[in-house]
């Protein structure tokens, strides 16, 4: 499906914290710069029609004030739209409430820096202590991940080849290389890296089944 070392390196992900809507926030943030012009990947972004080619259905209202539903995941309302630059959104999955902010940057030859923002103020009821920014920078990492392969080929990514991909070795391979990604850039903003490593063991065994390595 893809070769997993190649798109890892390919995407940034950084760990920050920020004041966000009257309170301390951590932001976890992926980019990957993509072969298509800003227009392009705007609308594969926003197009109801076109997001299920390579995340999944959504319903709802996808514009200023409206509300949308991922269908098996998360739902929210647009607060910000920007086009072709960006838009923000809240992120409600079950009882928690997160918000997103993504960005689109043109580079040279035609290229787009696509760039999302993943803030969530936590606390012990969060999963962060557990598992850290991989808790949802995994996730992100398959996201980004599956709309490059739309964005470069044009086509539809196949749902079942996905999974199938994700259940392979290489799927396997692709969450622990994205699961040490997340722990770097845990430890480069200033997390104990003992505590990192144990969140980014953690969340490799969440998505791939593996046992938790014990501790020292």
């Amino acid at each position: 499906m893809i070769d997993a070392t190649q798109q890892i390196n390919a995407v940034r992900r950084q760990v920050g914290k920020r004041v966000f809507k009257a309170g301390e926030a951590r932001v976890v943030t992926i980019s990957q710069t993509y072969d298509s012009d800003i227009a392009d990947v705007w609308d594969a972004c926003t197009n109801a029609e076109r997001i299920p080619r390579w995340l999944m259905p959504v319903s709802g209202d996808l514009t200023l004030g409206g509300q949308y539903q991922l269908h098996g995941n998360a739902h929210g309302t647009i607060e910000r739209c920007d086009p072709p630059k960006g838009f923000a959104a809240t992120w409600e999955w079950e009882q928690s409430v997160s918000w997103i902010e993504l960005r689109l940057t043109p580079e040279a030859d035609g290229r787009t820096r696509f760039e999302v923002d993943h803030i969530a103020h936590v606390d012990d009821d969060t999963k962060w202590p557990e598992y850290g920014p991989g808790a949802v920078g995994v996730g992100w990492d398959i996201m980004v991940m599956c709309l490059y392969l739309h964005l470069s080929t044009g086509r539809p990514v196949d749902p079942q080849k996905a999974e199938a991909f994700m259940a392979s070795d290489e799927g396997k391979r692709f969450v622990e290389l994205s699961s040490e990604g997340w722990y770097e850039a845990n430890v480069a903003s200033g997390e104990d890296p003992a505590t990192a490593r144990a969140a980014a063991d953690a969340t490799t065994a969440a998505y791939t089944g593996a046992e938790v390595p014990p501790e020292a």
